[in-house]
């Protein structure tokens, strides 16, 4: 073995250096809020339109989740592929249908869909106006464990294809290899059971303690099972806002309807605050305090709010514990912020329109 006296190359410079570079390059390419006017879209080899509002391919690089817009002309059907990695889709324009192994879903403005790790999928515009969605995906997550895969197949029909890698479900014996194999079967029957779209027209929208009504669109709760992302929809009444609060990871709130303002900072005061309207991605990271305000006096707005919270932030919790890890104002505060959401006369809710 070789000893050398200069540590510069020694594996600890090396390690120090390429971490600064990364957090270097994060920090310059970050955003808090990327407009609907940022992100350009482009032919691809699908045969829709694809656009970056986060994620590297759009040069706003990520590290658990990436945000995509997809367009898709009348009469498109694009080719069927799959990934190591699953996919949420909300749809934000026009009418369409995605075929998922085999079963086809139709979806319209508002709708929710799951789109399982190795699951083929394609989706088709039968319409008469263009349709457009958005994918939230972990890709990025797996992506730094190398393990980020995508098979297409072109317009192979999907009888034709080999199925989703297969499992063991079952293997007697008590010892750990026997008891992983059984674990690991139980979930994979689990997730592949899950629910894979909701519609629009079965939401119900619920007060809560911070101002807003919401609903779930896609989570555990009513039945999906994802890697981990959520996405859940909440409604700010006009002239107000959603209660203060803060957590680490990154979080994303698409704004499916109206206008307002959004206040980040290292501190409940002494922040920034960053205008958006229908379409624009608000971006929050770095544990910082955040509360996001309706400035329409008369429509309230409507926010789909995305993170991964049942997976890499409860991971986080456990490997930080016992820090704090969301923190809310004390509730005193907070029902202060928010107002009491019962004295709002709330509309009903119609399906989002486009632009």
């Amino acid at each position: 073995m070789k000893a050398r006296t200069t540590t510069g190359v020694s594996h600890y410079e090396v390690q120090k250096t390429r971490r600064a570079k990364f957090i270097e390059d994060w920090r310059d390419n970050r955003r808090d809020v990327v407009s609907l006017a940022d992100v350009t879209l482009h032919d691809s080899a699908r045969g829709s339109r694809i656009g970056v509002y986060v994620g590297v391919d759009g040069d706003r690089p990520t590290r658990t989740m990436d945000a995509l817009a997809h367009e898709f002309a009348e009469g498109t059907v694009t080719t069927i592929h799959r990934h190591s990695w699953d996919a949420m889709v909300l749809v934000v324009a026009g009418w369409g249908w995605t075929e998922i192994d085999g079963q086809r879903v139709e979806w319209g403005p508002g709708d929710s869909l799951h789109i399982p790790a190795w699951a083929w999928h394609r989706t088709g515009n039968d319409g008469s106006a263009t349709a457009r969605y958005l994918t939230f995906s972990s890709e990025p997550l797996l992506a730094t464990m190398g393990m980020s895969i995508v098979e297409d197949a072109g317009h192979t029909p999907y009888r034709d294809l080999v199925p989703r890698p297969e499992f063991t479900a079952h293997l007697d014996g008590d010892d750990p290899y026997a008891r992983r194999v059984r674990r690991l079967g139980r979930e994979q029957a689990t997730r592949r059971a899950g629910r894979l779209h909701t519609s629009w027209d079965d939401l119900e929208l619920v007060n809560t303690p911070r101002g807003t009504r919401t609903t779930f669109l896609l989570d555990r709760a009513i039945g999906y099972q994802a890697s981990g992302i959520t996405m859940a929809m909440f409604e700010i009444a006009p002239r107000r806002g959603q209660s203060m609060h803060r957590h680490p990871g990154e979080a994303w709130l698409y704004v499916l309807d109206g206008h307002g303002h959004t206040y980040l900072g290292t501190e409940p005061e002494g922040g920034t605050v960053h205008p958006w309207r229908k379409g624009d991605l608000i971006v929050v990271d770095h544990f910082l305090w955040h509360q996001h305000f309706n400035d329409d006096p008369e429509r309230t707005a409507k926010v789909v709010r995305i993170h991964m919270f049942d997976s890499l932030l409860e991971t986080m919790r456990a490997l930080c514990d016992p820090l704090v890890l969301f923190e809310e104002p004390p509730t005193h505060i907070r029902d202060r912020q928010a107002g009491d959401p019962g004295t709002v006369d709330w509309p009903t809710p119609h399906r989002p329109s486009w632009p």
